[in-house]
């Protein structure tokens, strides 16, 4: 019995050790995305970008669909970082997110964002048209 309750403890052990040493390997890097938007009720948005990680450029796709208030069109550069991955593939996914916001000319943007693999993005910068919008959106980024 006692050997029962040792071994279990060990294993606990060795499982913690194990998830902290995963989890100590995640990397981070940068991110520069250029997204167009546009809209009328459903709105699709598209773009490009570059991640850099341990030395290395990764050329990004993006795109999107939004759905609920959305009218008229932006162009949206974001900079910033992204955290929480192991190689460059962890940034490709799914990133969700309800906004609202407007944009006459040209305003400041910021997100947080977080993909199916706990990939996390914090971008901010600038986005230049005219877009009002309240709505749900997904964006969906794929290495080149």
């Amino acid at each position: 019995m006692k050997f029962a309750s040792t071994l279990r403890a060990a294993l606990v052990g060795i499982a913690a050790l194990a998830g902290l040493s995963t989890s100590a390997l995640a990397d981070g890097g940068t991110v520069v995305l250029t997204i167009y938007k546009a809209g009328w009720i459903i709105g699709g948005s598209g773009g490009s970008g570059v991640m850099n990680f341990r030395g290395r450029a990764y050329s990004l796709s993006t795109g999107g669909l939004d759905y609920g208030l959305v009218f008229g069109g932006s162009k949206t550069v974001l900079r910033g970082r992204v955290s929480n991955i192991n190689r460059p593939s962890d940034i490709a996914g799914v990133y969700g997110a309800a906004g609202a916001g407007i944009a006459v000319g040209r305003g400041a943007r910021a997100i947080v964002l977080t993909n199916q693999k706990g990939a996390v993005l914090e971008l901010s910068g600038t986005q230049v048209g005219l877009m009002a919008n309240a709505d749900l959106s997904g964006l969906a980024i794929t290495l080149r």
